[in-house]
């Protein structure tokens, strides 16, 4: 399970109020996984802790999130529901060093004639590093789980032991506030969960899933105003899981919408299955072909 969550408007007496989106994702796409992807939204006024606790409260598994400060109780050992697993995101944690060693944004500052920004040696290095676990992630895409355990045993251990040592030595000499201190930081304290991918094979490397979900509503941002009220955000956040789903199993959403809003009042209810997105694509190709 991949999770994120982003900001939304919500209209207020006079001005409006910064609330949240949440969305959690399934997509086993990356480890050839046979189950359907799909994606759940939820809205919030806030960004407490207790809402990912609430929307995860049944869930048991291995969980793919930023480190965001309020799912610290979802790791707790002693859930009721089971225990969740954290995965962090590599992605995530690049960028920092990615920004401060941002060779093509000095070009472009050159040529605009600004002052160029320095570059870090250690980001540049730190980055350098963790493109190489990226690059043979790129030739396992799509693998089973046990290909993918096998080869990150083989080529990413290795690699990922050098870039722990590397850091430890070179977080050393570095002051506290420094900005690659705090990067790297950021993934020492996580190492148990930055290094999780390497013993499972069903472990993505980045949160990309979560934040492509979220994509939609990032660019939505800049054509509508805001939601409503609390419960325009609901409703804002059931239409984006019926849309992102059906997009993620490459259904057009309005075909598939028009179709069983006109069905479903006769559709049996012990059979509402049937409309799920990727249970319509199949019958509809049926159709097709038998047609």
């Amino acid at each position: 399970m991949h999770g994120d969550d982003t900001t939304v408007p919500v209209l207020a007496k006079g001005k409006t109020d910064t609330g949240r989106i949440w969305v959690y994702v399934r997509d086993d796409k990356p480890f050839g996984g046979q189950a359907p992807p799909g994606a759940v939204f939820y809205y919030s006024r806030d960004r407490a802790g207790e809402h990912p606790q609430a929307h995860l409260a049944g869930y048991s598994g291995i969980f793919q999130a930023d480190a965001y400060g309020g799912d610290g109780k979802l790791y707790d050992p002693g859930r009721n529901a089971g225990l969740i697993l954290e995965a962090a995101c590599w992605v995530h944690a690049r960028r920092p060093f990615f920004v401060m060693a941002d060779l093509a944004e000095n070009a472009r500052r050159k040529v605009r004639g600004e002052k160029p920004e320095v570059i870090s040696p250690l980001a540049l290095e730190a980055v350098r590093r963790i493109d190489a676990l990226f690059e043979i992630e790129r030739g396992i895409n799509g693998e089973t789980p046990e290909r993918r355990q096998a080869v990150r045993q083989e080529l990413s251990t290795p690699l990922v032991a050098d870039l722990e040592a590397w850091m430890r030595v070179q977080r050393a000499k570095l002051s506290r506030r420094n900005d690659v201190a705090k990067a790297m930081d950021y993934m020492l304290k996580r190492w148990h969960a930055f290094t999780r991918f390497l013993d499972d094979g069903r472990i993505c490397l980045s949160n990309n899933a979560a934040e492509r979900a979220l994509r939609g509503i990032a660019l939505g941002r800049k054509s509508w105003l805001f939601c409503g009220s609390d419960r325009g955000g609901d409703r804002a956040a059931m239409m984006y899981s019926l849309i992102v789903t059906a997009k993620m199993n490459d259904v057009d959403p309005l075909a598939w919408l028009a179709d069983v809003l006109a069905r479903i009042a006769g559709h049996p209810v012990q059979r509402l299955d049937e409309l799920l997105p990727w249970n319509w694509r199949t019958r509809n190709k049926q159709i097709n072909q038998a047609a």
